[in-house]
C-alpha cells in the first residue's frame, strides 16, 4: 500500500500542476480583459512580496548577492512580464506549449554552456518530439491561414521560457535553496518593478472590475508565486525530480484542452497533435537512466 508520505507528494505534484496548468487559462484571461501585462505583473509581485515580507522577509545579505539581482531580472521580472504582454495575443494553448513544454530542450542547451553538460543522446527524441509539436502547432501560421497576432505573443512566451530556463540553470550552478530564493527574488522584485509602475508605467487597473483584480491578485501572487512553489518542493522531495518531470509533461495538454471549454479557444487538428508531441517529448526528455539529477526549482510561470 501507498505509504502516506508518497500519498502526500502526489497530492503536492497534483497542486502544482493544477496551479502551472491554470497559470495560462488565468492569465490568458487577464490577456483578454482591460488589463496589461505591466498590471498583472504589480498585482503578482506586490501581493506575493507583502505576504512573504511577513514569511521570513529577505534572506540575510540578498541585497547585496549580484547574483540574486541577476536571478531577479531573470525569473522574477523577465519571465513574468514577458509571459503576462504575450498573453495579449497568445492563446493560453501556446502558452502550454513554449512555457512547460519547451523547458526540457531549452535548460538543456543553457547546461550545455553554462554548466558545461553536454545533452544526453538518450534524451534526444524527447527533443525532437517538441520540436515536432512546435512545427504542427505552427502549420496554421506557415500555411498562411489568419493567425492574426498570436505570432508576437509566440515570441513573447519563447522570450519568457528562455529567462525561466536560464534562471533555473544559474539557481542550480549557485546552489540556491528553493524558498529562500523565491523569497529573494519576488521581493527584490517588487523593490525593482514597483516604483516603475507606479513612477511611469500606464495603468489600466481602473478600468478592470474589483472581483478581476481580486482574482488575479490572488491567483498570480498567492497560488502561482507562492503555493506553486510550496507543492513542488514538497513533492520533489518525496518523489524526486524524475517522477516531476513525468507529471509537468501533462501541463502542455491539460492548458490545451482547458482552453477550449473555458475560453473558447479553438483546438485545430494541427494544435492537438503538437500538444501531444510536446507532452509526449517533455516526458522522454525528463526520464533519466541513471539517478535523478538535482532538481531546477519550478517557476513562480514558469516558468512560464
Amino acid at each position: 500500500m501507498t505509504s502516506p508520505s508518497i500519498k502526500q507528494g502526489y497530492l503536492a505534484a497534483a497542486g502544482a500542476v493544477a496551479i502551472w496548468t491554470g497559470f495560462n487559462i488565468v492569465s490568458r484571461l487577464a490577456g483578454k480583459s482591460a488589463l496589461a501585462g505591466a498590471d498583472i505583473l504589480a498585482l503578482r509581485v506586490g501581493t506575493a512580496a507583502l505576504i512573504l515580507l511577513a514569511c521570513g522577509g529577505l534572506p540575510r545579505g540578498a541585497l547585496r548577492d549580484a547574483r540574486l539581482w541577476l536571478l531577479t531580472l531573470l525569473g522574477g521580472l523577465g519571465v513574468s512580464i514577458f509571459a503576462y504582454c504575450a498573453f495579449k495575443f497568445a492563446p493560453a494553448a501556446h502558452g502550454g506549449l513554449l512555457l512547460p513544454g519547451l523547458q526540457p530542450f531549452l535548460v538543456a542547451l543553457a547546461a550545455w554552456p553554462l554548466l558545461g553538460e553536454t545533452p544526453q543522446k538518450h534524451k534526444l527524441p524527447g527533443y525532437a518530439l517538441i520540436a515536432l509539436g512546435l512545427l504542427l502547432s505552427a502549420l496554421p501560421q506557415l500555411g498562411g491561414h489568419d493567425a492574426g497576432q498570436a505570432w508576437i505573443g509566440d515570441l513573447m512566451l519563447l522570450a519568457a521560457s528562455a529567462s525561466w530556463a536560464v534562471f533555473g540553470v544559474l539557481a542550480r550552478r549557485w546552489s540556491f535553496a528553493a524558498w529562500p530564493l523565491t523569497r529573494a527574488i519576488t521581493i527584490m522584485a517588487a523593490l525593482l518593478y514597483l516604483p516603475v509602475y507606479l513612477l511611469w508605467l500606464p495603468k489600466h487597473l481602473a478600468e478592470a472590475s474589483w472581483g478581476m483584480l481580486a482574482f488575479q491578485a490572488l491567483y498570480q501572487g498567492v497560488g502561482a508565486a507562492i503555493l506553486a512553489m510550496l507543492f513542488y518542493l514538497r513533492a520533489a522531495a518525496v518523489l524526486g525530480a524524475v517522477k516531476m518531470g513525468v507529471l509537468f509533461a501533462l501541463i502542455p495538454i491539460l492548458a490545451g484542452l482547458l482552453a477550449a471549454p473555458l475560453l473558447g479557444e479553438p483546438l485545430t487538428t494541427s494544435l492537438a497533435a503538437g500538444l501531444g508531441s510536446v507532452s509526449l517529448g517533455a516526458w522522454l526528455a525528463a526520464r533519466e537512466q541513471k539517478a535523478a539529477s538535482q532538481p531546477i526549482p519550478a517557476p513562480a510561470a514558469s516558468k512560464a
